[in-house]
This record gives structure tokens, sequence and C-alpha cells, in this order.
């Protein structure tokens, strides 16, 4: 007992020529897509006989061989051919598709070469004062600041003319005659702000 799971497997009937004319071909008919693969391969045969250098190699064949015979053994042999049920083109664009596809999905989607690699944004590491001294330096935020050593701490609003004259929002000045924090201070940086240490 045979299990049908499509009607499509029963209807879908290979399109044959059983005769041209009067001229009766083969009894079991020649398959349209056979010609199909013939007149294709005839084409390509034609078209690389032109070319410089694999011309020479083509045309030493005869031209019965390179017109006629092998033409038809290859239409001959791709018609017979089926990978999974589907036709030998069909397949053979279903492999090429495979093979140039990406082997990666994210999200179901091919994954790019750049994202291969891990790229973190740009870190930046700013003398905190662990060296014993605070060094003169300007940082414009947004970001976070660590300060570990004794400082003291002026805040100024920025106005329109204060951020074209760049001036600082926020300025550090060292304290060396008193002992470090016990704890260390994290000043945070809106887009814009600016921390000037000076020394």
């Amino acid at each position: 007992m045979t299990e049908i799971r499509s009607y499509r497997a029963v209807f879908d009937l290979e399109r044959r020529i059983y005769r041209v004319d009067r001229l009766r071909l083969n009894p079991t008919g020649v398959p349209l897509r056979g010609v199909v693969y013939f007149l294709a391969i005839l084409t390509t045969f034609v078209v690389l006989a032109r070319l410089p250098l694999v011309g020479v190699a083509a045309r030493l064949l005869p031209w019965y061989l390179r017109e006629v015979v092998l033409p038809g053994a290859t239409a001959a042999l791709l018609t017979q051919i089926k990978i999974e049920g589907r036709p030998s083109h069909i397949a053979a664009l279903s492999l090429l598709r495979f093979a140039l596809g990406s082997r990666e999905l994210v999200n179901l989607r091919p994954r790019v070469s750049a994202d291969r690699c891990f790229c973190p944004n740009e870190l930046i590491l700013l003398a905190d004062g662990s060296d014993a001294r605070l060094r003169r330096l300007r940082f414009i935020g947004p970001g976070v600041v660590r300060v570990s050593a004794a400082h003291s701490r002026t805040t100024r609003l920025l106005g329109p003319l204060g951020w074209w004259a760049r001036r600082p929002s926020i300025a550090l000045a060292p304290l060396p005659e008193k002992r470090p924090p016990a704890h260390s201070h994290a000043i945070a940086l809106a887009p814009g702000a600016c921390l000037e240490v000076r020394s």
C-alpha cells in the first residue's frame, strides 16, 4: 500500500514530446525539460567556442561531438537526475544557494562578517590620583569619572557663552595636605559637560 501525501504527486505529470509533425519520436516520448537542457547546453558550448582561450580547446573536438553528442548526452543525464524529487536545475540552484549562503544566523538572518569580532566602544582611561597626584586634564562628557585623591570641587553653570568659551562646568583642585578619602567619588558628566583638573 502506497501513501500519497499530496495530489500534486499524482497530477504533476512530466510534459513529453511524442512526435514532430509526421515524425514519430521515442515511444516513451522526449521530455520537454530535456529539450530545454539541450538548447541551453548547446548555447553554452557555442559561446565557449568563441572565447579566446577556452575556444581553442573546444574547437579541437569535431563539430558533431561539440554540437550534438555532448549536449544530447548531458541533457539526457540531467533529465534522469532527481535530488529529493526535484528536477536537476532546481536542485542545482538550491545547492548553489546553500554553498553561497551564510552558515551562521542571528535572529533568523545571515550574520555579517563584521559581527564575528567583538569591538567595544572607545574607552577613555584618565588618571584618578592614585599615583599621589592629580594630573592636569580636561574631559568633556558624557561619561563617569572616578576620583580617589583628596580634592576640592567647584561647580559652575555653563551658559551659551560659557560653552563657546569652553569654560569648565566642574573644576577639581588637589589637596595634598589632606589624606585620600576612604571611598572614591564618582562624577557623572552629562553630554557636553566639562571636567577640568587643575594640578
